[in-house]
């Protein structure tokens, strides 16, 4: 049998679902930390208002759980969760460093988490697919 056997992921299929995983979970850890910390910084803000982000965290964990299972459907969670971050920029005409900061802490990471959960996705297919094409070859 040779050692290339397609049944085996390569470093950069780990990699990217590694990476894909880590940008969930800092975007997890991101509202954990910004829903604890409003009222902390903001001493007049209610915690109740500070509980709005934990909506965004649970949508996190379960994109999570979802994507270790079922990669393309966490990749279009992602993509529509992208989406609805810039909706909300629009509707609320946010100014240009909420902007900045909302695409470098919420649409690219996401963005690119859904990228590579894609690519993932890909490559599993082609692996499968290699293996039917090797097993019916036998």
């Amino acid at each position: 049998m040779k050692d290339d056997r397609p049944e085996q992921r390569t470093v950069v299929e780990h990699l990217a679902r590694t990476l894909a995983r880590g940008l969930v979970i800092a975007g997890g850890s991101f509202w954990l930390i910004a829903t604890f910390g409003v009222p902390l910084v903001y001493h007049d803000a209610a915690t109740i208002d500070a509980s709005v982000g934990m909506w965004p965290f649970l949508a996190v964990l379960v994109i999570l759980v979802i994507g270790w299972k079922y990669e393309r459907l966490a990749a279009v969670l992602l993509v529509a969760a992208s989406v609805a971050v810039v909706a909300w920029g629009l509707i609320y005409q946010w100014e240009q460093g909420v902007w900045i900061v909302m695409a470098a802490v919420l649409v690219a990471p996401m963005a690119l988490a859904a990228i590579l959960f894609t690519l993932s996705a890909r490559a599993e297919e082609r692996r499968r697919d290699a293996a039917d094409e090797e097993d019916s070859a036998a």
